[in-house]
């Protein structure tokens, strides 16, 4: 069994669209989501087109409980943000207030949350091992744990149990600006974990942001460089 999972893709088409090229030449059995689907500004529109019809997410991200929210609850700027998304997609799309907070694949063998089973907001690698371990007790079936949130790429294996960070499709921290995705492959009872990096048109996507987004010049430097402003 092979499972796809992307995380993080941050209303970003461009590198989406390098990303599933990418996992369609590696045929997967199925393709997960893990959440932070349109709060970005790379066409928002066009990657949750995307989305939609190849990589419909699994669990909500925590950017996207910021549509789920009372907007007047929001501090202003997350507010104006939303406001611009939501004339982007037409309005809140109806599919990100059904999204669980956990989900199960390879018949419970594979537990997908976005930040923590607890928490989409909660980073899991950046929990003491010990409570790490305690996120995950719920579920006993579980051999590998797939998480995103963090943007960064890690790994993790304790008594048989192995947690996996996919990295981020969009908005890398670690200077390199490619898209990620992780590849899971169960072969003779055994998980593998692959790291998959893609290249994609960065300058493509600095321009549209430059172009149409009210916060345009924050979204191209991180699309550019792989780094926060």
């Amino acid at each position: 069994m092979r499972l796809a999972i992307l995380t993080d893709v941050h209303g970003n088409r461009f590198a989406l669209e390098a990303v599933l090229d990418d996992l369609r030449a590696v045929s997967p059995d199925a393709v997960h989501n893990l959440g932070d689907t349109v709060w970005g500004m790379a066409d928002p529109a066009g990657a949750w087109a995307l989305q939609r019809e190849h990589a419909p997410p699994t669990v909500r991200g925590n950017t996207d409980e910021f549509f789920l929210a009372d907007p007047s609850e929001l501090e202003a700027e997350t507010r104006t943000y939303r406001e611009f998304l939501e004339g982007q997609l037409g309005g809140v799309p109806p599919e990100l207030a059904a999204l669980p907070l956990t989900a199960t694949a390879a018949d419970g063998e594979v537990l997908l949350a976005h930040g923590s089973p607890a928490d989409a907001w909660e980073a899991l690698f950046k929990l003491p091992d010990e409570e790490k371990l305690a996120r995950v007790r719920d579920w006993p079936g579980a051999r590998v744990v797939v998480v995103g949130h963090t943007h960064t790429e890690a790994v993790w294996t304790r008594g048989g149990l192995t947690f996996v960070n996919a990295g981020a499709v969009s908005r890398q921290k670690d200077g390199d600006p490619t898209a990620r995705w992780v590849l899971l492959e169960r072969r003779a009872g055994v998980w593998d974990v692959t790291f998959r990096r893609t290249p994609y048109d960065t300058e493509a996507a600095v321009r549209w942001a430059t172009d149409h987004a009210p916060d345009g010049g924050a979204e191209a430097y991180m699309v550019r460089t792989g780094l926060r402003p």
